[in-house]
């Protein structure tokens, strides 16, 4: 079964049960996904599918800090919500040390030595760790290790 599949299923279930806020979190990913494919004339793949629901849950992370800053935590909880729901359909998250261990690899593998290597690698490591890892955590400790 696609992601596509599963997240249209899910939906269904969501509103047989009457989960109001589920499926709202849900319909947002729908219409989001249903947007590109009109925009870029395509069929999403899940490779896709898993770009769209990083770039909601990254969206969702900013505005909860931003919420909290207001002192909103009701909308707060919302959020997080949400990326409960969407985390769920992207696959199980690598551990710190299989990430360490995949830039390790990455930097041997381009022969990275400094700083402005850095886009070298991560092009390595972006196709590897898509959806197993946050990638801005992963440039973060790239940007460390070649640095340093």
């Amino acid at each position: 079964m696609t992601l596509k599949a599963r997240i249209t299923d899910d939906m269904k279930a969501a509103m047989r049960a009457k989960q109001a806020t589920r499926l709202s979190a849900i319909r947002l990913l729908l219409s989001a996904m249903k947007q590109r494919e009109v925009d870029e004339r395509i069929e999403l793949i899940d490779a896709d599918v898993m770009g769209i629901i990083e770039k909601m849950i990254k969206q969702r992370r900013e505005s909860i800090v931003q919420y909290e800053k207001g002192g909103r935590a009701d909308l707060a909880d919302a959020e997080k919500f949400e990326i409960d729901v969407l985390s769920a359909y992207l696959p199980q998250q690598m551990a710190e040390a299989e990430v360490g261990a995949a830039i390790d690899a990455a930097i041997a593998e381009s022969g990275a030595k400094a700083m402005p290597d850095m886009g070298k690698v991560m092009a390595i490591l972006k196709p590897r760790l898509a959806g197993r890892a946050d990638m801005g955590r992963v440039s973060a400790l790239v940007k460390a290790k070649l640095s340093g």
